[in-house]
């Protein structure tokens, strides 16, 4: 029988029934073939899809979060990748996106870790693997992950040679849950392994090869998020733009030279904090983005400050679920709960088969520099 588990709550900030209301926001806007768009009859790729399936999940909301997982094995194409860009059932940007591609073997062992359904596991497994291999088959001779490859019809065209920070980060964390996933079912992946390793070292010793999009606050904190940085070199990365980006009382900008905090990048970073254990910055941050809740328990994207307004007008499932996800790590309630932590994914991989120049085998304290 599939294991159950308690919603998580934090006294004082959010409730248990607040948590279930803001999961129960994420299946409203759930359309019938499973999808979860950002927001109703709005675009679904399958990154956010995925963390709002994962959010779902926390906050009891099995059914949801199922039938988004099989709306994943339905629309994979061929090649392991899935459209940038779906909507309302209709493809508008067929490009693969590759850290869109990673993001499932992390929903997937979220699902192992709260509901131990082997079987649910191995009939997704397949369309796991096929994800991870599209991606791990677009790295980069330095390590980095290209960001994308368009599609010319129906058919894989130019890949766009360049990676990013944040995506290759969110990237480093799926190649972890998925050689964990590959250990459940036994079917080792060391190309997998190999690829971590080189793409975690790009992560720690050569982000100036990645394109510069320094404005964006997820190019700030995503390498301690995807858990490639962490330790004192993760507190040396947040404390370096602290100032840039956060908002005391309100969250963080999205970016640096806007006057516009969303919620869902300050959760990420609150959960950036939490793998830091920064707790009393996190929940300090965690109250803060409270001003963007709705009486239904959604949540508004984001706020202009100087103009005082929520801004846009809409509430969004991937920021309803990074709230979720943010209370459950906080509170350590739910075996899920240290999925961005690392806690039970594989271990950090070693630095193998370099190519960059930089003498390998250094990988043992890389974490903790």
């Amino acid at each position: 029988m599939s294991a159950t588990h308690p919603v998580p709550a934090l006294p004082g900030l959010l409730s248990a029934e607040q948590v279930v209301a803001t999961a129960r926001s994420i299946t409203r806007t759930q359309e019938p073939d499973g999808a979860i768009p950002w927001s109703p009859g709005a675009q679904t790729d399958v990154w956010n899809h995925v963390e709002a399936a994962m959010g779902a999940l926390v906050g009891g909301e099995v059914a949801t979060a199922e039938a988004a997982y099989d709306w994943c094995a339905r629309w994979q194409r061929p090649d392991g990748s899935w459209p940038m860009r779906i909507v309302q059932g209709r493809v508008e940007d067929a490009s693969g996106e590759t850290n869109m591609c990673a993001y499932l073997a992390v929903g997937l062992w979220h699902h192992w870790r709260l509901r131990r359904d082997l079987a649910y596991v191995e009939r997704l497994w397949p369309v796991v693997r096929a994800g991870l291999d599209y991606v791990v088959g677009l790295q980069l001779p330095w390590g980095g992950i290209a960001w994308s490859q368009e599609y010319d019809g129906d058919r894989p065209a130019r890949v766009n040679r360049d990676a990013l920070v944040a995506g290759s980060s969110s990237i480093y964390q799926a190649l972890r849950a998925g050689v964990a996933l590959a250990e459940l079912v036994g079917e080792p992946q060391p190309d997998w392994e190999l690829a971590g390793g080189r793409l975690g070292h790009a992560l720690r010793e050569h982000r100036e090869l990645f394109l510069d999009k320094r404005t964006y606050a997820m190019d700030w904190y995503y390498p301690v998020l995807g858990g490639a940085v962490r330790g004192a070199a993760g507190n040396a990365l947040v404390e370096a733009r602290w100032d840039d980006f956060v908002v005391p009382g309100l969250g963080i900008r999205c970016v640096d030279t806007n006057p516009w905090v969303t919620g869902a990048e300050t959760c990420e970073l609150v959960l950036s904090l939490d793998c830091l254990d920064d707790t009393e910055r996190a929940t300090r941050l965690l109250a803060d983005v409270q001003h963007l809740r709705n009486d239904e328990g959604g949540y508004w994207t984001g706020y202009v400050y100087e103009d005082e307004v929520v801004w846009p007008r809409e509430e969004t499932t991937y920021t309803a679920a990074a709230v979720v996800l943010a209370v459950d790590a906080l509170s350590r309630t739910t075996p899920g709960s240290g999925i961005m932590r690392g806690e039970d994914l594989a271990p950090p991989f070693e630095e193998l088969a370099l190519e960059c120049g930089c003498a390998e085998g250094a990988s043992a304290d890389v974490l903790a520099r």
